[in-house]
């Protein structure tokens, strides 16, 4: 008799499916409750985290450098202005890749290892969405490159700003000095919440003499921002304070003259105002373009500088040593007259020559050589002083002594 065989089991397969939808229900549960506890996370416990943020990349403090004061001579010749120029620069937390930026940046615009340097220092100091600069001075054409393949350049920002500019060159080298970019040095000594923005700062001269008030007081604005950091809307602005502008004693016309007698021999020329003290010209001879050194100057041009036999960047009006000669002689005079040893009216016999007490040796006056004799019979301060009596003021040496001597100088 055949045997029948049961090709279906409904309990069987009505228990297997039952588990599975519970396994499955399960799994769906677990991700379900991971999804809430993220949520929740997210909404609750970090909600203060992820507000600030997002507040951060929406909203942003950005600060506004001042414009530097202007440098005229006492005429209202301009000697230092501000000319505006473009900046590349790069806000770090908006650039996905750094590397492959800066190489697409490369391919863009030329760019030279000391402002990738430069730039790779800046970067290390900076500030959250803080943009940092890596080119100075863009040309129109490189603007246009940029402009065109901005959508695949996130995080880099074109702007322009004003920059230190010396239109007279090397005439005011030694006097003026310059402006240079901010050193890591620098940036540790200067506080940081006075030059926020700003990227350069008086490195010698009248530029660093009154860095304090030539560079002025920084600004700042809140700007609402999109995801690529391009500004929406300005939400509240605090105007920077420029610089303070400077009237020097300088002339042109005096310090031109003397650089044109100098020519091209090296040597100092100070003319100072007797009655005011002011500084009319100071020349050192050869001088250098200054306007190399506001953006950072190229290794080519730093080296040749540096190395030249005429030593173009010593000053030699102020770090020159020489002997004194006879323009310390009216400085004597002073010390005679304050001191008492002498009147306007003392006289001194000039034979052209002086002889210490007790001793046979003769000190020659330099006019002996020229009149065999001296200067006059007997010769007061001011004639002293007017014909450079050698004699006069030997004797006036003697009397005050060295010690009274290093007093007054």
């Amino acid at each position: 008799m055949p045997q029948h065989i049961a090709l279906k089991d409904p309990h069987r397969e009505s228990r297997i499916y039952s588990a599975r939808t519970v396994i499955a229900i399960a799994i769906v549960l677990a991700l379900l409750g991971v999804v809430l506890v993220r949520y929740y996370s997210l909404q609750v416990t970090q909600y203060e985290t992820y507000r600030t943020e997002s507040e951060r990349n929406r909203v942003q403090l950005q600060p506004l450098p001042p414009n530097r004061g202007l440098i005229f001579d006492r005429n209202g010749v301009l000697l230092a202005d501000n000319r505006p120029s473009y900046i590349l620069s790069v806000v770090r937390e908006r650039v996905p890749d750094l590397d492959q930026t800066l190489e697409e940046l490369q391919a863009l615009v030329p760019i030279a290892d000391s402002d990738l340097e430069k730039f790779h220092e800046k970067l290390r100091r900076r500030r959250p969405y803080e943009a940092v600069p890596l080119r100075f001075r863009l040309t129109e054409e490189e603007r246009a490159r940029l402009a065109v393949n901005r959508y695949r350049l996130p995080g880099v920002v074109v702007d322009a700003q004003l920059l230190r500019h010396y239109p007279h060159g090397e005439l005011f080298s030694h006097a003026i000095g310059y402006v240079g970019r901010i050193n890591e040095r620098e940036a540790f000594e200067l506080d940081e919440s006075d030059y926020r923005g700003t990227f350069h700062v008086g490195k010698v001269g009248v530029e660093k003499y009154y860095e304090d008030i030539l560079h002025g007081d920084v600004g700042y604005q809140n700007v609402e921002s999109n995801a690529h950091g391009r500004v929406l809307r300005v939400l509240e602005r605090h105007a920077p304070v420029p610089g303070v502008d400077l009237t020097l004693h300088l002339d042109i016309r005096i310090q031109r003259a003397a650089v044109e007698a100098l020519g091209d021999r090296r040597g100092a020329v100070v003319a100072i105002d007797p009655v005011t003290g002011g500084v009319l010209a100071l020349v050192s001879t050869p001088g250098f373009d200054t306007n190399l050194f506001v953006n950072g100057i190229s290794s080519k041009d730093y080296s040749a500088l540096r190395d030249s036999l005429d030593v173009p960047l010593f000053n030699r009006a102020i770090q020159g040593q020489y002997p004194p000669g006879s323009t310390v002689k009216p400085l004597m005079g002073m010390a005679g007259l304050e001191s008492g040893l002498v009147t306007p009216e003392t006289t001194v016999p000039d034979p052209g020559w002086y002889r210490l007490p007790g001793d046979s040796r003769r000190y020659r006056d330099w006019i002996l050589r020229i009149r065999g004799t001296g200067h006059a019979p007997r010769v007061d301060l001011k004639m002293a002083i007017a014909e450079s009596c050698d004699v006069y003021f030997y004797d006036l040496a003697r009397r005050l002594t060295i010690d009274r001597m290093s007093d007054y100088l």
